[in-house]
């Protein structure tokens, strides 16, 4: 029997709520291949900043460096909006990206058939498709970089800085993902206005050389914005930097209709990854049975396969999950006339009977 230790951070308000419908997926299909997971649940966020005094604490941390992935929910929330920058909950974050050294983000967005009709976008291109993976680099850049005020306030400043090292390694990340997928990638920058995409454009093209069988183009992150919306088909891999796929992702994951429907992972070179939804912590729906677990449990899809190496297992989940969407069970954010509308607790038990 195989054996793995999770690291558990359900975070703050329906983080707590997704996470726990998460790890009964978890469970249910880990024991159908014969594993043992060992989950280890600990602070980070909000709820750590009122336990602790700190988004991080050090013992989180330290824990998540002993397993072998960690699954996140979500953190934050109204009630710690009025702390300072550093003492945020989302400081913890940027500290779990850092301290666990996973610099690369891969957001798929991929719509359903049968939630077309949420999507924004007209039927006619949707139509054409939409299953993109968004590669975001994820611990350089301007978020990263020096920042600070002049000593008379009277202006601030934000550094844009990326290293040939940190570039090379994203750009291996999206290629082996393009490797898996349609062998295309699209890197995006502002090559035409700033020098650190000047590199970043150069050092993608070294590294192409190296995946002949994938076709790269480059874009302009205005241009991408642009085409996400106008033909979002033509997209398979975009690889981008920290800012610039903060932004695009989003709009990626709101050409799909629902933010409560996508999942994420933050990885390093190896397979250790941490796991988690791209929506936030909903403060005012949490506790109440209503939040999308779909999400959370997408996101442990995405921890079986990049980091357990149980790429059927992630295939089982992802087929379940579909499976109850096509018989017409809907939580409230994805609900449409004629549905059957179905807290997150049933839509968990739902998952777990179609497993």
């Amino acid at each position: 029997m195989k054996e793995f230790k999770i690291a558990v951070i359900a975070g703050d308000g329906i983080g707590v709520d997704i996470t726990e419908q998460a790890l009964k997926v978890m469970e249910k299909i880990s024991a159908k291949y014969d594993t043992k997971l060992h989950f280890t649940k600990v602070l980070a966020g909000g709820c750590a900043i009122d336990e602790f005094g700190t988004p991080l604490p050090v013992e989180t941390l330290e824990e998540c460096k002993k397993s072998d992935a960690v699954l996140l929910g979500a953190v934050g929330g109204p009630k710690w909006d009025v702390l300072p920058g550093e003492g945020r909950p989302e400081k913890a974050l940027l500290g779990l990206r850092g301290g666990l050294g996973l610099y690369a983000n891969l957001r798929p967005a991929q719509v359903y058939d049968v939630l077309k009709a949420a999507s924004p976008l007209k039927d006619a291109i949707i139509n054409e498709g939409v299953d993109l993976l968004v590669v975001r680099e994820l611990t350089g850049g301007i978020y990263f970089g020096e920042r600070g005020r002049d000593e008379d306030g009277s202006s601030a400043y934000d550094t844009e800085r990326y290293s040939v090292h940190e570039i090379k390694r994203i750009a291996h990340v999206a290629f082996k993902a393009a490797m898996l997928r349609k062998k295309k990638v699209t890197s995006v920058d502002k090559a035409n206005i700033l020098e650190s995409s000047r590199l970043w454009r150069e050092v993608v093209e070294g590294v192409a050389k190296e995946y002949p069988q994938v076709e790269l183009s480059h874009l302009y992150v205005d241009n991408t914005a642009m085409q996400l919306v106008r033909k979002p088909s033509q997209f398979d891999v975009i690889l981008t930097s920290n800012m610039f796929g903060d932004i695009l992702s989003d709009e990626a994951s709101m050409i799909t209709g629902s933010i409560g429907m996508l999942a994420s992972a933050s990885v390093r070179e190896d397979s250790f990854g941490m796991y988690e939804p791209i929506h936030g912590s909903a403060p005012d729906i949490a506790g109440k049975d209503l939040a999308n677990p779909l999400a959370q449990i997408l996101s442990s899809a995405m921890l079986f396969e990049y980091s357990l190496n149980m790429p059927q297992a992630a295939r089982d989940i992802e087929s379940a999950v579909e499976a109850v969407l096509n018989k017409g069970y809907r939580t409230g954010d994805i609900f449409t006339e004629g549905m059957k509308r179905v807290g997150t607790k049933e839509m968990g038990e739902l998952v777990l009977a179609q497993i």
